[in-house]
């Protein structure tokens, strides 16, 4: 159990949920591992199969508490909803913004600018940890140029300007990204990004990542009421989550790029993991799929100090706080949302 932004969420997969008088119980079985006051909480997400108690679903949507369901791997699956929720409110406030371009543009700069932090900050963890077995004057360019773009993202005032700038340091941050790649590399080269489909094993890893990461992020926008297609920098595609996309942006790095660099650089994931098929689409097979979920679980469940809250609390429960942040943003509690920057 963890309690951030007067959201609780629970964790544990054995967990049930009950009301008792006016508060939020958590059970194992016949033991009691919490009890929570309803009045100091705006939404309860939790990621136990066991669920909550009719009563206790009755009396979130009384009094306006978002009670969300997931499974024990981040997958949204249901929300619980009153007449009194406040979310049509929050939305309308989205929707406001996204039809907006220059208040679009005020907030995705913001994810831009943590996905460039972020992937800064990758690039001289590399250097920082293998500095005998890369080429570090490359790296540092690349780094510096990064670093010197920064400033531009938060002035920029034009979604497509904005645009234009994260192309330019994508180009920058992926020119170097083979250079990261330590081991493996007769499987492992990487000469650029390539999608539907990925054409290498590197590729293959990347998109694998992401759309893992795009599930979860919709999932935790669904979670605090926001429309997870409706986007500040991706605009409206039928389909396309785009509000998930957005966010995503500034986790790209962290989430993604470095846990695939850890899996090839630590050889958990090899040639025998993958299909090269005729057409020249690579693609992870079972047990490369196994093996990736099996690191993206570990990943998730493990501790970092948040460095906008200086709260402690799981790599998975990021995305969540985020799109927390994000709503209060929107509501105006915050003056800015405050991208993840992590070092």
């Amino acid at each position: 159990m963890r309690k951030l932004l007067n959201t609780l969420f629970v964790l544990s997969e054995d967990s049930y949920l009950a009301l008792e008088g006016e508060t939020v119980v958590v059970l194992a079985g016949e033991e009691k591992r919490g009890q929570f006051p309803l009045h100091t909480l705006e939404n309860i997400l939790c990621f136990s199969y066991k669920g909550a108690s009719p009563a206790l679903m009755g009396k979130c949507a009384e009094a306006g508490i978002g009670l969300c369901f997931f499974t024990p791997r981040g997958r949204f699956l249901a929300r619980v909803c009153g007449k009194n929720i406040g979310n049509v409110l929050l939305r309308r406030t989205q929707y406001r913004a996204a039809d907006d371009p220059a208040r679009s543009c005020q907030i995705a700069r913001c994810f831009l600018f943590g996905k460039v932090y972020n992937s800064r900050w990758s690039i001289e963890r590399t250097r920082r940890d293998h500095a005998m077995r890369v080429d570090d004057e490359q790296l540092h360019r690349a780094s510096r140029l990064l670093a010197e773009q920064l400033p531009a993202f938060l002035q920029e005032t034009d979604l497509d300007a904005l645009r234009g700038l994260e192309g330019q340091t994508a180009a920058v941050y992926f020119g170097v990204f083979d250079a990261l790649i330590l081991n493996q590399r007769e499987t492992f080269s990487f000469t650029g990004r390539s999608r539907r489909p990925p054409t290498d094993a590197v590729n293959a890893l990347l998109s694998f990542a992401y759309t893992l990461l795009a599930s979860v992020c919709t999932g935790a926008l669904e979670s605090v009421g926001l429309d997870a297609y409706v986007g500040f920098l991706h605009r409206d595609r039928p389909g396309r989550s785009s509000l998930a996309l957005d966010l995503m942006e500034e986790l790209r790095p962290l989430f993604a790029d470095r846990l695939v660099l850890t899996l090839i650089n630590n050889r958990v994931i090899h040639a025998q993991h993958f299909e090269w098929q005729p057409g020249g689409a690579v693609l992870l097979n079972d047990e490369g799929r196994k093996a990736f979920l099996s690191a993206w679980q570990k990943r998730l469940a493990e501790s970092i100090t948040h460095p906008y809250l200086k709260e402690k609390l799981a790599w998975g429960l990021v995305p969540y706080v985020q799109a927390l942040l994000l709503a209060r943003h929107l509501r105006s509690d915050i003056d800015d949302y405050p991208p993840f920057l992590w070092k």
